[in-house]
């Protein structure tokens, strides 16, 4: 069964806001099917208080499904912003707080994704109480004004708390509409559709390091993603420089220039890494080193903890497979 994600849209909502993260999940579809990911696909809602609504830039919106009054467990709710903070002080948002503080998406079951001033609105409905969040700097005031039991974090593109995930805005909605696709259907889904966007994948100040999978693809080279999305579909294969050249249509030397300008690492240093990740998952799940190693394509258990310490990796791979009873 698809996801279920329900955008909630209000007059004078802004477009980007709700387009942007729209057009990355629905990419996102497309790549679960075409890769094969086993993920389930995204099925797309625009809702709200009216069937009719006006957006940013003019355009008219209508036929809007009207507001469900139960949804789907696993469902996603995603509030978008204004061109203004207005809603916090019109009446016309009560029937839209009411419905928020009923279902109190937030909870397990029910994820909540707001977008630029949308945060706002879920701080009306008493659903950022008790959490960290952040929204478009020109709202953090007042973000703090209405969920004074809220910390409201600055400069960051998007927080994430439990099921309540808030962004900056505008732009920053594609970053968390991709944060969210990797979650839900995997690293290499979530590059492909950055490829596809023409953005690069970027992160907010506070949040850990992309994985391997995603740190040396903030690039719009085709090549380089070709090869990318080949190693990434089947690692523990067999990937001498002359394959990987192969498949970008270039030289080998060709292939370690273009990595070098555009990925900042070379071909044979982003394999290393790429299995290193896959590894380090592996144990996590609790295989064996030797499982680890094979299913991360390292020769032996003794390449991968070589790998792992001139990495600079913390511990051993053996410290850090998951104990299961």
């Amino acid at each position: 069964m698809p996801k279920q994600v329900f955008f909630v849209l209000q007059d004078d909502s802004l477009v980007l806001d709700w387009a942007g993260p729209a057009e990355a999940l629905r990419l996102a579809s497309q790549q679960i099917a075409e890769l094969g990911m086993g993920a389930e696909p995204f099925e797309l809602h625009f809702a709200g208080a009216t069937p009719e609504s006006t957006g940013s830039v003019g355009i008219q919106l209508q036929a809007l499904e009207p507001l469900p009054q139960a949804l789907p467990e696993g469902s996603w709710i995603v509030l978008v912003g204004r061109t203004s903070a207005a809603e916090a002080r019109q009446a016309t948002q009560h029937e839209l707080v009411a419905w928020l503080a009923r279902l109190a998406p937030g909870r397990p079951g029910l994820r909540l994704a707001t977008v630029c001033s949308g945060a706002l609105l879920a701080a009306r409905a008493g659903l950022l109480d008790h959490r960290r969040a952040t929204t478009h700097h020109q709202h953090l005031d007042d973000l703090a004004r209405l969920a004074p039991r809220c910390t409201v974090l600055q400069d960051r593109v998007f927080v994430q708390d439990g099921e309540v995930f808030t962004s900056a805005g505008v732009t920053a909605g594609i970053d968390l509409a991709l944060h969210l696709i990797a979650e839900h259907a995997g690293e290499l889904v979530a590059a492909r559709v950055a490829e596809q966007l023409a953005v690069p994948l970027r992160r907010g100040p506070a949040d850990p390091e992309l994985s391997p999978l995603l740190a040396h693809r903030q690039h719009l080279n085709a090549r380089l993603h070709r090869v990318q999305d080949a190693v990434s579909l089947a690692p523990a294969e067999d990937w001498p420089l002359e394959r990987m050249a192969a498949l970008a249509t270039t030289t080998p030397r060709t292939l370690s220039r273009l990595f070098a300008q555009h990925a900042g690492t070379s071909p044979q240093a982003w394999l290393r890494g790429v299995r290193l990740a896959l590894a380090r998952s592996t144990l996590q799940a609790g295989a064996s080193v030797a499982a680890a190693s094979d299913a991360a394509g390292f020769s032996s258990e003794l390449q991968l903890r070589r790998a792992w310490t001139a990495a600079g990796w913390p511990g051993s791979p053996s410290g850090a497979r998951r104990r299961v009873n």
